[in-house]
């Protein structure tokens, strides 16, 4: 197991940088690899661990742009449905995991092809379902960043004020997922260490994530990452 952590930590700082630089898309680059080293139920949650601690970075490096009203509509609705999320982890198959990840992943390429940002005017209240309707996700596949960033960038939230409040709110669900996780038996000793040894890694990307925000293009980058997560998908929807 030793000889995959040098990958693990190689993916986990791009994951945070990336996560820094476009607000979303960390979980879909380091959870395929965390699945395919530990298998898809010790993966999730440690995904959760090393995401928290990630977050949190990305909300004290956008502090002062934070915007407490949506944070605090999400969290309404996404605490109590992360709870509902975790349950539901507990008592899917491992295969039927997999596929819903590999079909996730999936997804968040076409979901963000499809549309960078949705039409409309949002009011604060609406983060509510949403964050209900995402925590369940969240907690089942590991990650919904990718579904979540255009409901954020339509109600007008960009750059350090969209990362900041999104990874705010994220934040609060993966604590909630985690007690989840925690109190039905999930969360192992290796599974926690797993994600506080990457939790830093997270933390040095997430700083080289802010510091090039603003003077590097991603479109091509993002690209490149498209089509890795999309292979991944595939492979966990054939290979299930």
């Amino acid at each position: 197991m030793l000889e995959h952590w040098p990958l693990l930590i190689a993916t986990a700082f791009a994951a945070a940088t990336l996560a820094a630089v476009a607000g979303t898309g960390g979980g879909i680059i380091l959870l395929p690899v965390l699945v395919s080293v530990f298998g898809v139920r010790e993966a999730v949650p440690m995904y959760a661990v090393a995401s928290l601690i990630g977050n949190l970075s990305r909300v004290g490096l956008n502090r002062s742009m934070l915007d407490f009203q949506v944070f605090g509509w999400f969290v309404a609705g996404a605490v109590p449905f992360a709870v509902l999320g975790g349950w539901l982890f507990t008592r899917i198959p491992d295969p039927g995991l997999v596929r819903l990840l590999g079909a996730f992943l999936l997804l968040s390429v076409i979901a963000r092809r499809a549309h960078p940002a949705l039409r409309g005017s949002f009011q604060p209240a609406w983060f509510a379902p949403i964050g209900g309707m995402f925590a369940v996700v969240s907690a089942i596949v590991g990650s919904a960043g990718p579904f979540l960033a255009p409901f954020y960038l339509s109600y007008g939230l960009t750059k350090g004020a969209f990362i900041g409040t999104e990874a705010l709110g994220t934040a609060v669900m993966h604590v909630a997922k985690l007690s989840t996780y925690q109190g039905l038996d999930v969360m192992s000793s290796a599974t926690w260490l797993g994600g506080l040894v990457l939790g830093p890694v997270m933390v040095v990307g997430s700083y080289m994530g802010k510091r090039i925000l603003d003077r590097i293009p991603t479109r091509i980058f993002l690209n490149i990452i498209e089509a890795v997560i999309a292979g991944f998908g595939l492979w966990f929807l054939l290979h299930a």
